[in-house]
């Protein structure tokens, strides 16, 4: 493994580590249909309103402060990747989740590392990837990555910036969010997901306009990411969401476009309420991508 792969390997993880919690607990994508566990019901009567039904499924998952979740991601040729884990979102995005690299070029890349698995922890203002020995020689001897979401704000401009404000402020009720905010809900119908009585809402949004609505980020951040994400192909999304009887999200499916292919992302989520924690990796088995991409950037060599 040469220098420049590890280089490349750093900065690739840089965007899909984090892609990969975004996802499991925001919007980044999904299948558009129920997977193959889910029986679809009888159609029901529903007593009150798709939006108001969402606020109180909006409310009660905010309010549960954490979940076990299970994701798979898919960013056109890119990547395909599978995740679980706990989460929180309490005081920003916590916990651990191990992410397993399952197609693309993404996985491609890994496997020159010596694996396609690895950890990711996320703390409120960084998160943290683990990478196997074979990475570790090549990287001065240290196994784990610290990317702090303000570096990324630095590197990726506009999109970083939105990456770094969904980062510290998503939770997984912001796939509720995009239906509330599109206003294009459908009851679909009564559904059982993995046993679990359910309601389906489906509806479409316009990324763009989500990104004016849910973030924090400013008029000049706004407007580089939008041209980030018209530069992709990014136009509209696809949101599909499963919500049972105590207002809790169940599932989650998101399905939109890219001048690259298919960005889709599912998730599930159980056991609301489990205790989330993630510590630090030990600082002496830690490197900063800042510091090991400008030394690694710094070596030349070729990409083997």
């Amino acid at each position: 493994m040469k220098s420049t792969t590890v280089r490349r390997v750093t900065l690739s993880i840089a965007l899909t580590t984090a892609l990969t919690g975004v996802a499991a607990c925001s919007s980044s994508g999904g299948s558009g249909s129920p997977g193959q566990d889910d029986k679809a019901g009888h159609k029901g009567t529903t007593h009150v309103s798709p939006i108001a039904a969402l606020r109180s499924a909006e409310k009660s998952t905010d309010n549960a402060d954490s979940a076990k979740v299970e994701s798979t991601t898919t960013m056109g040729t890119l990547m395909s990747m599978k995740a679980d884990g706990v989460m929180g979102w309490s005081d920003g995005l916590t916990g651990t989740m191990t992410i397993t690299y399952t197609g693309g070029t993404m996985a491609d890349t890994m496997r020159q590392t010596g694996s396609t698995s690895m950890q990711a922890r996320y703390l409120p203002d960084a998160y943290y990837a683990k990478m196997s020995d074979t990475f570790a020689r090549q990287a001065g001897g240290k196994h784990w990555i610290k990317y702090a979401y303000d570096d990324l704000a630095k590197v990726a401009g506009g999109s970083g910036a939105y990456l770094k404000d969904q980062m510290q402020n998503t939770t997984p009720n912001q796939s509720v969010k995009l239906l509330l905010a599109s206003g294009d809900v459908t009851k679909v119908g009564e559904e059982t997901v993995r046993g679990e009585k359910t309601t389906h809402y489906s509806g479409t949004v316009d990324v763009a306009d989500l990104a004016t609505k849910s973030s924090n980020l400013s008029a000049s951040q706004l407007a580089d990411l939008k041209r980030q994400l018209t530069a992709a192909g990014v136009s509209t999304e696809k949101v599909d969401i499963w919500v049972n009887g105590d207002d809790l999200l169940v599932k989650k499916v998101e399905k939109g476009e890219l001048s690259t292919g298919t960005m889709s992302s599912t998730a599930y989520y159980s056991d609301y309420g489990v205790k989330a924690s993630a510590t630090e990796p030990p600082a002496g088995d830690t490197a900063d991508f800042k510091d090991l991409v400008k030394s690694q950037g710094s070596t030349g060599g070729t990409t083997s």
